[in-house]
């Protein structure tokens, strides 16, 4: 009797390890896979991000030709009202992170750009040395699921002049602070103490991946919403 409960126990005991290798193996795929179109996605961004810059480069001398038409036939008023316009358009072509840090530079500037083109008020301030002991992939991935957390939040106020992003980065006490404040629409769900996305898949995957890296830096990680707005502040240890 005795074993045949020994036998059995070790056979559960099999299933078990095999089990949970089984589950390890499909949340590290899933991880990864997770991981390979963020990348590819951010790619795909600053990509879109140098092609409007050059695009911009592209129609300099055109708007210098027109410049000098509007001088040569004397038309002051006209060459000042180009010149208002060109200044708007030169604004929001500058409107590009120099953190100093050239990791998160790339990942916050094509957000940046992607949620102006989505007719979103960003405000945004990065001081960060060149030289951080975060990974460039982990930095890619939690910056980009704040930002576009924050980009669905604001995509559902019906009001476009109310939706905003506030982005904050430094080095703050030897941490890395992230702080982003984003204009909300609609109720948040939470389940406890924590909020919940409101899609499934792999955008809720996505909020698990922030709380997973954040975890293993150590860090910090807080979650809070006022009135009309939401906040998320992460504090990571550097080396």
């Amino acid at each position: 009797m005795m074993i045949k409960i020994l036998a059995a126990i070790l056979i559960l005991s099999v299933c078990l390890f095999c089990i949970k290798k089984y589950v390890d193996y499909t949340t590290n795929k899933k991880i990864a896979d997770y991981q390979r179109d963020i990348i590819e996605k951010h790619y795909e961004e600053v990509e879109h991000m140098y092609r409007q810059t050059r695009g911009w480069r592209h129609d300099f001398h055109n708007h210098i030709q027109t410049m000098k038409a509007y001088l040569e036939l004397g038309k002051a008023e006209e060459l000042k009202e180009y010149l208002d316009r060109l200044d708007q358009d030169l604004t929001a072509v500058d409107r590009i992170i120099r953190s100093g840090n050239t990791k998160i530079d790339a990942a916050l500037n094509s957000k940046i750009s992607l949620a102006m083109e989505k007719g979103i008020q960003v405000h945004a301030k990065a001081i960060v040395p060149e030289e951080i002991s975060v990974s460039e992939i982990d930095l890619s991935v939690m910056i980009g699921n704040l930002m576009d957390n924050a980009m669905e939040a604001c995509m559902k106020i019906d009001e476009p002049e109310k939706r905003f992003i506030r982005i904050y980065v430094d080095v703050l006490k030897e941490n890395l602070y992230i702080y982003v404040m984003n204009s909300v629409g609609g109720r948040l769900k939470k389940i406890g103490n924590s909020y919940v996305s409101t899609k499934s898949g792999e955008h809720g995957f996505g909020l698990m991946r922030l709380d997973h890296l954040v975890k293993k830096y150590q860090g910090y990680l807080n979650r809070q919403d006022e009135t009309d707005v939401f906040v998320t502040e992460i504090m990571l240890p550097l080396e």
